[in-house]
């Protein structure tokens, strides 16, 4: 349980008061003085302390011992199954003589407040490609410029109504087998700017002998242009688009977006956005060579192109 910092009595500060009264002979009113609270309190405290030791002198929930009013277990079971049967709120307060406002907290409790929630669960399909460069998966995250720290890292919103200084738009890729990734702030999201990140992470994977095959993408205005479609069929790529309003399929660009959010555009009070530009190339060295990934056992994604020794150490730089 989380105790604001300007709490009166945390569970150690309770022991402290118990302690100056049994251990030091203090009165009850002594103590008061001392903790800033009232005779009854320390007493209170004190009989706690002398019937269930430290244990206590924790925190209690405010939950009643009991609850008369509650609606019985058997009524209770009664809305389950109409409920399964798909009965409406209002059918099931109809046959069981209840209210509507009790039969939806019932439902409520039961986490059967929804139709949906008697549906079952489609099972998460997870995939992963059987070797690296078979699919890469491309997205666009915009950021906002600044000239100085704004609230997120100072904490204070005085004084940080600027003029807006425009987007940075940073265009991401990453390597569905091996997780490697690539970025790169472009100037906008249009056309060109996919066009030429594009060919910029092709010379990025070949680098490391990778060659692609196929890129997917939602279906934003930019990649379903001509100059972008031309751009795949000239360099050998498959194009393949998400389904409208299906983010999760291009997932693995999603959860890279939220990781180089976390731990590169939001983890440091940078001066100005320019310099949170020049620290990308550096936090993406670690994603790739240093940082372990969940999603492949632990593993850096590096370790997942099947370099040789000798490559790893003329690529480590």
């Amino acid at each position: 349980m989380d105790t604001h910092k300007n709490a009166r009595l945390t569970p150690k500060g309770r022991e402290e008061m118990v302690r100056a009264v049994v251990d030091r002979g203090r009165s009850k009113a002594c103590a008061a003085r001392q903790f800033n609270t009232s005779p009854k309190t320390v007493g209170k405290w004190v009989e706690r302390f002398r019937a269930q030791g430290i244990d206590g002198l924790r925190d209690r929930s405010s939950r009643p011992l009991s609850s008369p009013s509650r609606t019985a277990l058997a009524t209770c079971s009664q809305v389950e199954v109409l409920r399964r049967q798909r009965r409406t709120g209002k059918q099931i307060a109809a046959e069981l003589r209840l209210s509507p406002a009790t039969v939806s907290r019932i439902l409520k409790r039961l986490g059967l407040n929804r139709l949906s929630s008697l549906e079952p669960e489609a099972p998460v399909r997870r995939y992963e490609r059987e070797r690296p460069g078979e699919l890469i998966h491309i997205d666009i995250k915009k950021l906002g410029r600044f000239e100085r720290p704004g609230h997120r890292v100072t904490g204070n919103r005085q004084g940080c109504r600027t003029e807006h200084a425009g987007w940075d738009f940073v265009h991401v890729a990453i390597d569905d087998h091996s997780r490697v990734a690539f970025a790169k702030v472009m100037a906008n999201e249009r056309a060109p700017s996919a066009v030429s990140f594009l060919m910029a992470a092709v010379t990025y994977y070949a680098s490391f002998g990778v060659k692609l095959e196929r890129v997917m993408t939602d279906n934003g205005s930019c990649y379903r242009s001509h100059a972008f479609r031309t751009a795949c069929k000239q360099l050998g790529l498959r194009h393949i688009r998400t389904k409208p309003y299906t983010p999760k399929t291009n997932g693995k660009a999603e959860r890279f977006i939220q990781s180089s959010l976390r731990e590169w555009a939001y983890a440091h009070a940078y001066d100005h956005s320019q310099q949170r530009r020049e620290q990308l190339p550096l936090w993406l060295h670690r994603y790739n060579w240093h940082r372990p990934h969940a999603g492949i056992g632990d593993r850096t994604p590096v370790s997942r192109l099947g370099l040789t020794e000798n490559n790893v150490l003329r690529f480590h730089s």
